[in-house]
């Protein structure tokens, strides 16, 4: 592997990662670097920004969910043949679940196993000198993950950035550089996290925006000589999702986009054939798939268009009687026999289940997952046990009497109970699969 790398990590969310990492790699691809990306933990949204700046497929590295054989496969994957490796860390440099060291699902896991050094992005808003203590906090908290050196954000005037710069230097730690206060860096978001990069309105202009910034603000030079070579074993891959068909018809639209990079990156490597169609646009499945799946994603921003689409919901009973039929989330609201939108009115669903949904009646749903299943199904055979996440808003108000599909543990092991559905051919769960443990 001939990859150097780096981890763009904060303190906190909200601190900047996502424009400095986006904008990075864009200024890095302008110098002719073959530049890969890849986002720590179970974020959809920006391995989508990291392909439109680089060129390259996204990809997901999660500490927790992911064996550590199928994180070394899959990073030796996404890092061969670059010559620069950027992971955006999620949350906190630190942040992950308080489980066994290597296993939290934080960066700083990839940080320390695959000895990547660390460029500390922090949002230097309201402080100065203070930057410089928590500098020096990250610089000393945990001697295995090694802080290469800090990019100064949200900088206010240029007496500010001399001050933080000063006493940053002053404790020992290296300066990249300092990105002044910019609103047009702003990525729009919603109840989710970020506006997807595939919905994001001029979405090349404002990646070349990103890199101008960051050729302007940060010494790159000095970036790329802080970046480590990688020495990732080639891992076994055996433990990804399997297919749940070889022709897997797969709902691809604004209201259906949720799937993993990796997932669908082993399927087509295992031979599978995905045929993408448009529920929001109405459109039936292609009669000769063997297996249908709805990602996670909007619904309850379409409900209305999705209620209306006759051909689409008649198409999938039809097909769900001989068929299998999975959806994850938003999949599995729509697997339901209604969904309650914002405004509290009622839009009738597949009905394959006989659950309602509310996104009216709103509680945030969010953690790791793990899930005995029950029974076969397009997710594993009975007794095997996936990790995931939940990360939803919507609630079910009103259960449908199937069957229960899994018994879902927290990250700790701590039992949760039953979840999910299961009837017929077809089975769902609010929980986001990513590997198999």
């Amino acid at each position: 592997m001939t990859a150097r790398a780096l981890i763009i990590g904060a303190p906190r969310s909200g601190s900047g990662k996502t424009s400095v990492s986006v904008g990075l790699m864009r200024a890095l691809k302008r110098r002719g670097l073959s530049v890969a990306g890849a986002k720590s933990g179970p974020d959809y949204i920006d391995p989508g920004f990291h392909a439109a700046a680089t060129g390259q497929a996204g990809v997901n590295l999660d500490s927790w969910a992911m064996a550590p054989s199928l994180l070394d496969a899959l990073l030796s994957t996404q890092a061969g043949g670059a010559d620069i490796f950027l992971v955006e860390s999620a949350m906190g440099l630190f942040d992950g679940v308080y489980v066994a060291e290597g296993r939290t699902g934080s960066a700083a896991d990839l940080a320390r196993h695959y000895q990547i050094p660390v460029l500390l992005v922090l949002d230097i808003s309201g402080q100065s000198q203070t930057a410089a203590a928590i500098a020096h906090g990250f610089a000393t908290f945990d001697s295995g993950v090694r802080i290469a050196g800090v990019v100064l954000n949200q900088v206010a005037s240029p007496r500010h950035e001399s001050q933080a710069r000063g006493a940053i230097k002053a404790a020992g730690l290296k300066v990249f550089g300092a990105i002044h206060r910019n609103p047009d860096m702003a990525l729009p978001e919603r109840h989710l996290g970020l506006v997807q990069a595939s919905e994001h309105a001029a979405l090349e202009s404002f990646i070349e925006r990103l890199a101008d910034v960051m050729e302007k603000s940060l010494d790159l030079d000095a970036i790329l000589k802080a970046a480590a070579p990688i020495a990732a074993p080639e891992g076994e891959p055996s433990l990804h999702l399997p297919p749940p068909g070889q022709r897997i018809a797969i709902a691809q639209d604004a209201a259906f986009s949720f799937l993993y990079p990796h997932v669908v990156r082993h399927w087509r490597e295992s031979g599978v054939e995905l045929l993408p169609f448009s529920p929001l646009a109405d459109e039936g499945l292609d009669s000769s798939c063997d297996a249908c799946w709805l990602p996670g994603g909007y619904p309850e921003l379409h409900a209305g268009r999705l209620a209306a689409a006759a051909n689409f919901k008649r198409a999938l009973r039809r097909f769900a009687e001989t068929r299998p039929v999975h959806g994850e989330c938003g999949g599995y609201m729509v697997l339901g026999q209604a969904l309650e939108d914002a405004e509290g009115i009622r839009h009738e669903m597949t009905g394959l289940f006989g659950h309602v949904t509310s996104f009216a009646q709103r509680k945030i749903n969010l953690g790791y997952r793990q899930a005995r299943l029950l029974a076969d199904c397009p997710l594993g055979q009975a007794g095997d046990i996936v990790r995931g996440h939940e990360f939803h808003y919507s609630r079910l108000i009103e259960g449908g009497g199937e069957e229960p599909l899994a018994e879902l543990a927290d990250a700790a092991g701590n039992r949760l109970g039953l979840s999910g559905s299961r009837r017929g051919n077809v089975t769902g769960t609010y929980f986001h699969a990513i590997a198999r443990a």
